[in-house]
């Protein structure tokens, strides 16, 4: 099952040059459902494993999402919100080869919408019991950040229920929701250098950026990365762009490296990590494999127009 709490209508717009101030005219646009729970499952269904979203939707532009779901094979639970679904946008200028984001706020969602997911969550654990085949879950994947309206125990509380249910839990969040996760010992955590840094290393951020030097602050994360993986017994891995992936397990300290590419659309790469992550973890790859394989299908995902896919 993946959870995520923040979903999107994507529009994807190509330019050949990117102009400021001025009008910029394309006929080379898409839209597609987004927000990195989305991405996840999309992935996972076309590395062609059983994924059920659960989320929030509301307003008049559910059916267009649930549409687009749809023509993905994308199998979606969800419950009533009354907000409407925010848009984001990507902007890609070939002249440079830079692709720029513009992310709308979520709206709040209505009291009432908490207790709705919560209640949809427990019975998806009880209709699809923990299970190897295809008929139940193995995993529970949370990703990205939740929309306003949702309190700090929601994440933790789904967390806590997975773990009890014997499912093994990949998270991919930040801050508070990832930090008061921790307690009920997820299998694997999974921000960015940056999101780790700010919730578990504030000493390393000054002014919201990371500290210069590279080695100190690989010394610093290194050591935060062992004491908390022994505290939990959990893998940490901490993707960084286009450097080398850090990734500890209490024991070593690893570094893969990336390909270098010229990217297409880097929108969702960090998301289909995640999918082929626990793809791979599903099939019973060991970390270094499961890293491995979540490098591919970011790469896939870099070298294509459309966001969040491998193909």
């Amino acid at each position: 099952m993946v959870v995520g709490l923040n979903p999107v209508l994507q529009k994807t717009l190509r330019f050949s040059s990117l102009i400021p101030d001025t009008v910029n005219r394309t006929g080379v646009h898409r839209l597609d459902t987004a927000g990195k729970g989305i991405n996840t499952s999309r992935a996972l269904t076309q590395l062609g494993k059983k994924a059920v979203y659960l989320c929030q939707l509301g307003g008049a532009l559910r059916p267009l999402f649930l549409s687009l779901c749809g023509q993905d094979s994308i199998s979606v639970e969800w419950v009533e919100s009354n907000s409407e679904i925010r848009f984001c946008y990507t902007l890609i200028n070939e002249s440079d080869s830079t692709v720029t984001e513009l992310v709308e706020e979520a709206a709040p969602v209505e009291a009432g919408a908490e207790r709705r997911l919560q209640e949809k969550f427990d019975s998806l654990l009880l209709e699809y019991p923990v299970s190897k085949s295809e008929s139940g879950f193995e995993y529970l994947v949370v990703s990205g950040s939740k929309a306003a309206g949702f309190s700090d125990n929601l994440i933790p509380d789904m967390v806590s229920k997975a773990k009890e249910k014997g499912l093994k839990v990949i998270l991919d969040i930040r801050g508070n929701d990832l930090a008061e996760s921790m307690q009920y010992r997820p299998d694997v955590i999974k921000p960015n250098l940056d999101e780790f840094a700010s919730t578990f290393a504030p000493n390393l951020i000054s002014n919201n950026k990371l500290a210069e030097d590279e080695t100190f602050v690989k010394e610093q994360i290194k050591a935060v990365a062992f004491d908390i993986c022994k505290k939990y017994g959990c893998h940490i891995i901490l993707t960084r762009g286009s450097k080398k992936i850090w990734a500890a397990d209490g024991e070593k300290f690893l570094e893969v490296a990336v390909p270098a590419i010229t990217p297409v659309n880097t929108t969702g790469c960090g998301d289909v990590f995640t999918s082929g992550l626990a793809a791979a973890l599903g099939d019973g790859a060991d970390l270094g494999g499961a890293i491995t394989e979540g490098i591919r299908c970011a790469t896939l995902n870099a070298g294509l127009f459309r966001p969040g896919v491998i193909f």
